[in-house]
């Protein structure tokens, strides 16, 4: 099973179970930040779905589309710069040589950094669209 399928919560001195109120309260300013520090880097179309009614392996997407390999690189080094910050260990990353698609599993929180193309091609809002869309500037 690859480091992506796996979903521990890791975070310190905070309940293991995501189910705990805090935990999902922690994972939402999380994801919230993710998506933040992905605008702050001039991302596209950023989005934060709660997929908790629908899967178990983790409780938010965040998504962000980049213009270039340099930019996509960015948010993805400030994402896990931020989350290390925080007592998150990320659990796996995919796609960082090829940059045409970032993935960088935090638990709880998966975060898909996209070049337009591939954002377009994938388009994970729509295979996850029974998700609900946070709206993540309130956190």
């Amino acid at each position: 099973m690859s480091a992506l399928a796996i979903a521990a919560p890791a975070a310190m001195n905070v309940p293991v179970s995501s189910n705990s109120p805090r935990r999902q309260r922690v994972a939402l300013e999380r994801a919230a930040s993710c998506a933040r520090l992905c605008e702050e880097n001039k991302a596209k179309d950023v989005i934060v779905l709660d997929t908790r009614s629908i899967t178990t392996e983790f409780d938010y997407l965040v998504l962000a589309t980049g213009n270039s390999r340099r930019q996509l690189h960015a948010m993805a080094e400030e994402i896990d710069a931020h989350m290390e910050g925080e007592k998150e260990s990320r659990q796996g990353i995919e796609g960082y040589e090829s940059c045409k698609w970032i993935i960088q599993d935090y638990g709880d929180i998966v975060v898909h950094l996209f070049d337009t193309f591939s954002r377009d091609f994938y388009r994970l809002e729509d295979l996850w669209g029974q998700g609900k869309k946070v709206d993540w500037k309130k956190y």
